[in-house]
This record gives structure tokens, sequence and C-alpha cells, in this order.
């Protein structure tokens, strides 16, 4: 079983900068891809980052140059520095993991940005 704890969402003013972080534990051979998902109230899930377990990144168009996702040192940890917020920002984000085809989600963690 692997479980994903999530922290770091709350409210922020536009122009600010939050940082989430996902720890994935459990019984875990190897993660191929970590990403950061996110869903806006009416909306679908998104993608918003990825990075793969050789450090291959992906954003989508509307975060480039503002957000950076890192994985750390144990490859079991990602984490998104979220800069220069706009509302549109705001949303659900949720960690993902692949296990080589087995994928896991966190439990979802508010990400607020006011005008």
């Amino acid at each position: 079983q692997v479980q994903l704890v999530e922290s770091g969402g709350g409210l922020v003013q536009a122009g600010g900068s939050l940082r989430l972080s996902c720890a994935a534990s459990g019984t875990i051979f190897s993660i191929d891809t970590m990403g950061w998902y996110r869903q806006a109230p009416g909306k679908q899930r998104e993608l918003v980052a990825r990075i793969t377990r050789g450090g291959r990144t992906n954003y989508i168009d509307s975060v480039k140059g503002r957000f950076i996702i890192s994985r750390g040192n144990a490859k079991n940890t990602v984490a998104l520095q979220m800069n220069s917020l706009n509302p549109e920002d705001t949303a659900v984000y949720y960690c993902n993991v692949d296990l080589f085809g087995d994928t896991h989600w966190g439990q979802g963690t508010q990400v607020t940005v006011s005008s």
C-alpha cells in the first residue's frame, strides 16, 4: 500500500508564493514519474507539472517560468514551488506518483489566491 502526504497549501495574495510538498511512503520499489495536478471548481483536473526519475520536467504553459517542480534526493518526495501566483491558480492541488503503471493520488491540498 502506498500513502501520499501533501502539505503546503493555503491562502496567498496575488503575486505571492507557496511551496507544496508531497512524500510517498509504503510498499514502494521504484517511482517513475511524480507530478502535481490541480482541479478548479467546475473544471477538469489538469496536469500542472511532472518530473521523471531522471529529472526531466514538463509544465503546462500557464505556469512556465513561475512554477518549479523538484524531487528530493530520496526520490520519494516531490515539491512544487509556485511563484507569482494569480487568482487563476486557485484550485485543489493533487500529488500523483506513477510506480511504472501503478498510479496513486494524494488527498489534495487547497490553494487559494486572492486578488
